[in-house]
């Protein structure tokens, strides 16, 4: 939006959202106790915007530590949409990704965010600056906060530092249904990032970044959610398709021991085994998945025991399940 256009609607905005702001007035009166009462990334970049490219230089600006050479222009090429005049959120997530950053959703709360700032990582918001009825969506990126003073500070638009009140922000973050993402290295996750959001980010991540990175961000996920099925089964996949199969079947054996009822591991493990000429552990992973599979599995895990019994069998016949 045009800077003044935006300007008159945060003003008109102020007076309209004069309601509660729930979750803004819950942490100025009780501020959670490990939490910094004021956060600014000063040292984030800024790129002014151009007219309908806020989400490219929101993008751009959460990149910059990750992959310096995705600049607005090169981004505004890759996800803006000229037929939407603007960028989907999709578009948004799948940007981040194919530059080499985790893009993982964080919780719909506004604490999530000051605590990914006081962790020192800026966050990408998308907001309603507009009414239900007329919305006018914008991309912005939180750097800042300040409790004492109820202000959140962004880097918005063509304006570098803009102080907005954390009450409005909270509305018209919330008319735009609580969405926001942090991109980071493989490696590293949000600090308050959830499981299910991390394996979406992980299973995402791994379909555009190169195996080996893919792997890098399943072991370090594996660290915070080492029970998790989905990262295990991710780990070995993307092991296993670097060319390291013995890590692979590692990692197969590691989600199947844990996970016991899951024929896909139990497969994965026994052709993996199979394709290392270990013959007799890959029957007996196939045996475990004959046994434990569910309808939808059964008649796969069966044909591929039956394989595995002939004579010098070797199969590529994974499940590459999650």
């Amino acid at each position: 939006m045009h800077a003044a256009v935006r300007a008159w609607l945060l003003a008109a905005l102020a007076l309209l959202l004069a309601g509660c702001a729930v979750q803004t007035e819950t942490l100025r009166r009780a501020p959670p106790a490990d939490l910094a009462p004021r956060v600014e990334l000063a040292g984030t970049p800024f790129f002014p915007q151009t007219e309908h490219h806020c989400g490219p230089a929101a993008l751009a600006t959460v990149l910059a530590g990750v992959a310096p050479q995705a600049t607005p222009a090169l981004l505004g090429d890759q996800v803006f949409l000229p037929a939407r005049t603007g960028t989907l959120q999709l578009e948004m997530i799948a940007g981040a990704r194919r530059h080499g950053a985790v893009a993982t959703r964080l919780p719909g709360t506004l604490e999530a965010v000051l605590r990914e700032l006081q962790a020192g990582h800026p966050v990408v918001v998308l907001q309603n600056l507009g009414l239900s009825w007329y919305p006018l969506w914008h991309y912005a990126v939180a750097i800042g906060y300040d409790l004492a003073s109820g202000d959140m500070l962004l880097r918005s638009g063509t304006t570098e530092r803009m102080v907005m009140p954390l009450r409005t922000f909270e509305h018209t973050w919330v008319r735009a249904g609580s969405w926001a993402f942090v991109a980071l290295p493989p490696g590293r996750w949000p600090a308050t990032a959830e499981e299910n959001a991390v394996v979406e980010a992980a299973v995402g991540f791994e379909r555009a970044a190169a195996p080996a990175q893919a792997v890098i961000a399943y072991r370090s996920a594996l660290q915070r959610w080492g029970g998790s099925l989905s990262l295990q089964m991710g780990l070995g996949n993307s092991l296993y398709a670097s060319g390291d199969k013995a890590g692979a079947a590692s990692a197969f054996e590691g989600a199947a021991r844990l996970h016991p009822a899951s024929a896909p591991a139990w497969m994965n493990l026994a052709s993996t085994r199979a394709e290392l000429g270990q013959r007799e552990a890959a029957l007996a992973a196939a045996r475990e998945a004959v046994q434990v599979a569910e309808p939808a599995w059964a008649e796969r895990a069966q044909a591929l025991l039956q394989a595995l019994s002939r004579p010098d069998a070797q199969t590529n016949d994974s499940a590459s399940r999650r």
